[in-house]
């Protein structure tokens, strides 16, 4: 693993810290690195009314584009658990909309995994221009 991504890794795991999750116990934090270097991060956000809850990748993601970035490389997400969990299915094809080749980083306390964003949403709905 290149120290880049420890590095991005390292971020993530420091939003994770900042992350609101009472109801799943699961703190998320999610680095993502724009083309020209920049990095932002983002944490997981829970609500009482679950399928209001926000993921730290969107936020991340949300973050980055506020401040005028549309271009990625790299996603790191770090869950303070012994599970492993990829990104999720919405999470997935929000990220796609930027880039298919988009790396995907995902680290718990003990694991380290990495994988295309096109690897983990085949056939992901795209935008198709007429």
């Amino acid at each position: 693993m290149k120290n880049d991504d420890l590095k991005l890794i390292d971020a993530a795991r420091k939003a994770a810290d900042r992350a609101y999750a009472p109801y799943s116990g699961y703190k998320v934090g999610a680095a993502i690195r724009s083309k020209k270097g920049n990095i932002y991060t983002g944490c997981n956000i829970e609500n009482a009314s679950y399928s209001l809850t926000v993921c730290a990748e969107r936020n991340a993601l949300a973050q980055a584009v506020i401040n005028g970035e549309k271009e990625f490389s790299v996603i790191a997400i770090y869950v303070d658990s012994d599970m492993l969990f990829p990104p999720c299915g919405a999470c997935r094809q929000v990220l796609s909309e930027f880039s298919l080749d988009l790396r995907v980083i995902y680290a718990n306390k003990n694991e380290i995994h990495t994988a295309l964003i096109k690897e983990l949403l085949p056939e992901s709905f795209q935008l198709r221009k007429v």
